[in-house]
């Protein structure tokens, strides 16, 4: 079976198999980290994604032992974060999370290992999801000062409701693999090793279909959350710019850096 893969990306590997694209997060050494770097190419690479043709269904996964840890808490300490303008950023954000709904065939998250943040975010408005049983998934913006700004808080109450989402996000906490399938933030919980060999047999079912049938209602079903997105995602993420630019941010970024317990004043 022939493989190819995109050149133009150095922390995403993007390879086709006959009819299904595989993306996966590729800087195993440090849990695929959302550096500033593989947010750009996370990005970038949608667009590409869409328009392969021959293409009927994408896993989305990463490399290692994590699908994503989350962000780069150590840039963020270092103000790494705010260096450009908060409307880049913010316009980044929205480019993102809108081009990755805009892949017009099914997405099948395979959740590999802990899944925090932004990449929580992207796994649960994939349009499957496979997790590993020893997996976490979570989204923790508000630990580091940060308002959930990258897809958080339009999904999460689509998904377990207006309360239990409350929970989620302004706790920061994780959920166990077996907690989230009751929660029905994913669909399928497997061991580890079996992850990936899962997300294929969906791939391929999905692959098997009429497509035009596929991608439209997945259109369909999408502009639920789309108007979702319109009431809640730019307020949200205009938000967690203005906090990258609060102490309290600095402080639990440090903290969390220097292993220390975190004094937040408010400002």
């Amino acid at each position: 079976m022939s493989t190819k893969s995109a050149d133009d990306f150095n922390r995403l590997t993007v390879s086709v198999e006959g009819a299904v694209c595989v993306v996966t997060l590729n800087q195993p050494e440090r849990l695929n980290t959302v550096t500033l770097e593989m947010h750009d190419e996370l990005t970038r690479v949608w667009p590409v994604v869409a328009k392969l043709e021959a293409i009927r269904c994408v896993i989305l996964t990463g490399a290692g032992r994590a699908f994503t840890a989350g962000g780069d808490v150590k840039a963020m300490s270092e103000g790494k974060f705010v260096e450009a303008p908060a409307h880049e950023m913010f316009a980044a954000d929205r480019d993102l999370i809108h081009g990755f709904l805009s892949v017009p065939c099914p997405v099948v998250a395979a959740i590999n290992g802990d899944c925090v943040g932004l990449g929580a975010s992207l796994a649960l408005m994939s349009d499957f999801s496979v997790m590993a049983d020893d997996a976490r998934i979570g989204d923790p913006h508000v630990r580091v000062g940060l308002v959930a700004g990258d897809g958080g808080v339009p999904i999460w109450p689509l998904l377990v409701g207006l309360n239990r989402a409350k929970e989620a996000l302004l706790l920061g906490r994780l959920y166990s693999a077996g907690d989230a399938k009751s929660m029905g933030l994913v669909g399928t919980v497997c061991p580890r090793e079996d992850v990936m060999s899962e997300a294929r047999k969906l791939a391929e079912e999905i692959a098997s279909l009429p497509p035009l049938a596929v991608r439209w209602t997945k259109l369909s079903l999408n502009k639920i959350l789309r108007l979702a997105l319109e009431q809640s995602f730019d307020t949200s993420a205009a938000l967690e710019m203005l906090t990258f630019m609060s102490q309290d941010h600095l402080s639990a970024t440090k903290a969390f850096v220097d292993k220390t317990t975190p004094d937040f004043e408010g400002r």
